[in-house]
């Protein structure tokens, strides 16, 4: 999930101070399972504990899949141990869409946010790896929730289609995606669900409509319903 959480003061993993080499690596996300990242001049540092069963793996491989057909960030380098696993990327340009400038103008960010997953929902599908959509929420199935709604539109799903994965240039144009691990085949609704929930804790309430409208598409209740769901029963 891509909620906002406090940075608090963690310490620097051993790891993350090697690869700075020599420069002051500034925190920047932690997330509510304690996986921390970091930036080091133009590039980014994910480092995920064990504790997190969170396989970055999944990530890496999607990273370097996507990375050619869609603004995301390229993979440099990777490792792990009996701790932690930790990839470094290429920074990518513009800033965090629930950034301070984006919160004073909602509207254009959530525009944004509109752009960046009608272009990622139109990559062609046709070489995505079938198997890797089995492994991430998006392709598993409750039988608390009873049948999935027909997909009338496979279409290419980003996973954590939340507000902070969209990266907005100082325009207020899109230009990338962060946070692929989840990258899956499936209904455009089970992106645009949660793009819009995370509209509430970021902008406050009000504007999922506003986010259907960019998009171009009326809002399907069932669907926004199911894919909430799930993903917060499997994700």
């Amino acid at each position: 999930m891509a909620a906002a959480h406090r940075l608090g003061d963690d310490p620097i993993p051993e790891v993350v101070r090697a690869a700075a080499q020599g420069s002051d690596p500034e925190l920047v996300w932690r997330n509510e399972l304690g996986g921390l990242t970091f930036r080091i001049a133009d590039r980014f540092i994910k480092w995920n504990p064990r504790s997190t069963a969170i396989d970055l793996a999944y990530e890496r491989d999607r990273l370097e899949w996507i990375s050619p057909r869609h603004p995301a960030p390229r993979p440099i380098a990777w490792g792990e141990d009996h701790t932690a696993q930790w990839m470094v990327t290429a920074a990518l340009p513009g800033d965090c869409a629930v950034g301070d400038t984006w919160r004073a103008r909602r509207s254009v960010a959530i525009a944004a946010i509109a752009t960046g997953l009608r272009a990622l929902h139109a990559i062609p599908i046709d070489e995505f790896p079938d198997h890797w959509t089995s492994q991430v929420w998006v392709g598993q199935r409750s039988e608390r929730l009873g049948p999935a709604p027909s997909v009338e539109h496979r279409v290419l799903v980003h996973g954590d289609a939340c507000a902070p994965n969209t990266l907005i240039n100082d325009a207020g144009d899109w230009v990338g995606h962060v946070d692929f691990g989840d990258l899956a085949i499936g209904d455009r609704w089970a992106d645009l669900a949660i793009a819009s929930l995370s509209l509430d804790w970021n902008f406050g309430e009000g504007h999922h409509d506003e986010l259907f409208d960019a998009y171009g598409i009326e809002p399907d209740t069932e669907r926004i319903g199911y894919y909430r769901a799930l993903w917060d029963a499997e994700s």
